[in-house]
């Protein structure tokens, strides 16, 4: 077995792979197959549009949404003050739930959605002013 490193979409996977023959050939007789050589090009992957928002643009302290799915509750009310990683509301997508903090200190200024809302990937959230 040999331990590699393969990046994928800019991701590194740590990967064990079993070396089945390693170049040493056990019948001399068998003529040897040697790889052809390959030669590498750059390949450019096509353009990616951002994701569509509702409403405008994202200001700071806005708290966009990590994915698209809906929205299962809400764990903080307009003027409450937060710390930073302090869970906000909960996603569903595909049919697991993801939790939304607070990426900063603030105060609750805006919820701008309501449990069983569908948002997508960027859609703003959350408000806070910064405290």
């Amino acid at each position: 077995m040999k331990k590699l490193r393969v990046t994928v979409d800019g991701k590194p996977y740590d990967v064990l792979v079993e070396i089945i023959d390693d170049g040493s050939d056990p019948d001399p007789a068998r003529p040897a197959v040697h790889p052809a050589h390959v030669a590498s090009a750059h390949v450019s992957a096509p353009a990616v549009s951002a994701p569509s928002h509702h409403g405008p643009a994202a200001a700071a302290g806005d708290v966009p949404s990590p994915l698209a799915g809906k929205v299962v509750s809400i764990e903080v009310k307009i003027g409450q003050k937060v710390e930073a990683n302090t869970q906000l509301l909960t996603l569903e997508a595909m049919k697991m739930n993801t939790y939304v903090f607070a990426p900063a200190a603030g105060t609750v200024g805006e919820i701008l959605v309501a449990p069983g809302d569908a948002v997508e990937e960027g859609q703003v959230l959350v408000r806070l002013s910064r405290a």
